[in-house]
């Protein structure tokens, strides 16, 4: 089963993209379900058609979904709700504030995350296309599998086993409800769960991300850091898409300026984003809603290309062994040395860029091993591991 998603800054008209992949999948002969995990849908705009949080059939071979995160989090996350909605109101909080911090933030995102998984084991789709919320909320979605896995390994096993040990007496002095072993066992599974996405998202022959993009400065800048932090953790970028771009009839005076201006920043994506292929559709002289319009913008943006396959392929991380040397490649564009932090530990080395942090786990091969040093170049983050003669 292939999975595509979507995502850019607000107003690229991702959605519309999305919409338009889907139906031109469909055409194809590809049972094709498009979702939306934006709290703000407007997938069902777009197919002109009602939409709910239960997959609903549009077209031949093609149904839409919009996740209803709220009913998604009761489903997945009940048990533990519950024990935070209890544990808050011991403290005297309102009720109604209880519930709402009862779903931490970012939980949403999970929920997205449990309904792609669902679909893909369900084997009733060919193609699952997803309309994701704006960048940075899906980029908090792609970093959530990798954060589990950090914590289920390092910090979760050494809370259940103090737990343990620490309730029986602690109960007695505390007035409020602990938890128990039981309700360790919920918070693994779902951790258990986001890291089966990983397996799913980070899948390359099935799983790639797509960056839609207007020609404007601010929509080029959130992009070129969209896919920095794809490749911080590791996930493919098979495509660039160029939304709305100018049609070569557009030679009123009126939009030489605009068209100058979108010149100048196709170059600017053309070098930046080379060689992942940039696909381009044009700016319509009509609204791009309903069936019919989607599938005109389908053509415009594929023609006779199948919008299921993978346009890119390229590995962004690779570890090679040099003499007596080890050196692992990450691809991080658009950043400079400077904003890069890097520790290293047995085994793992953690990779921050702003408010973004990848743990890579690291092969038996490098145990024993230090950094000697990391050097950026052209994009590329080299970090050098060597042994110390004893």
């Amino acid at each position: 089963m292939r999975v595509i998603l979507y995502t850019g800054k607000g107003g690229v008209g991702k959605t519309t993209v999305s919409a338009a992949t889907a139906v031109r999948c469909a055409q194809l002969g590809l049972r094709t379900l498009v979702i939306s995990t934006d709290a703000a849908h407007s997938l069902g705009d777009s197919l002109d058609r009602q939409l709910g949080d239960k997959p609903v059939k549009v077209a031949e071979n093609l149904w839409a979904q919009e996740i209803n995160a709220l009913h998604e989090l009761e489903h997945h996350w009940e048990n533990i709700h519950k024990y935070l909605r209890t544990l808050f109101a011991s403290q005297g909080i309102d009720e109604i504030v209880a519930e709402e911090l009862a779903s931490p933030p970012g939980m949403e995102e999970v929920a997205s995350l449990m309904v792609i998984r669902a679909h893909r084991n369900s084997g009733a789709f060919d193609v699952i296309i997803v309309d994701c919320a704006p960048t940075g909320e899906t980029l908090q979605l792609l970093a959530f599998p990798d954060v589990a896995k950090w914590y289920l390994e390092h910090i979760f096993p050494i809370e259940r086993n103090l737990m343990k040990v620490a309730r029986p007496v602690m109960q007695r002095f505390v007035a409020m409800p602990l938890p128990s072993d039981e309700m360790f066992g919920y918070v693994k599974d779902l951790l258990l769960d986001l890291e089966s996405m990983k397996k799913i998202l980070g899948d390359r022959t099935t799983s790639s991300v797509r960056i839609v993009l207007n020609l404007e400065k601010m929509v080029v800048k959130e992009a070129q850091r969209a896919f920095t932090y794809l490749s911080l953790y590791d996930y493919l970028t098979d495509c660039v898409i160029v939304n709305r771009r100018l049609p070569e009839e557009a030679s009123d005076p009126y939009f030489a300026a605009w068209r100058r201006s979108q010149a100048r920043y196709s170059d600017i994506v053309e070098e930046a984003f080379s060689p992942v292929p940039i696909l381009e559709t044009r700016l319509f002289d009509h609204e791009i809603v309903g069936l019919k319009n989607l599938s005109e913008m389908g053509h415009s943006l594929y023609g006779d290309r199948d919008p299921s396959a993978i346009f890119y392929k390229h590995i962004s991380q690779r570890l090679k062994k040099r003499g007596e040397t080890f050196e692992l490649e990450l691809e991080l564009p658009f950043v400079s040395q400077k904003e890069i932090e890097l520790n290293h530990e047995e085994g793992e080395l953690f990779i921050t860029i702003g408010p973004y942090k990848r743990e890579i786990s690291l092969p038996r091969a490098l145990n024993g091993a230090t950094v000697d040093k990391a050097t950026l170049n052209e994009g590329v983050l080299k970090v050098t591991f060597s042994r110390k003669a004893s």
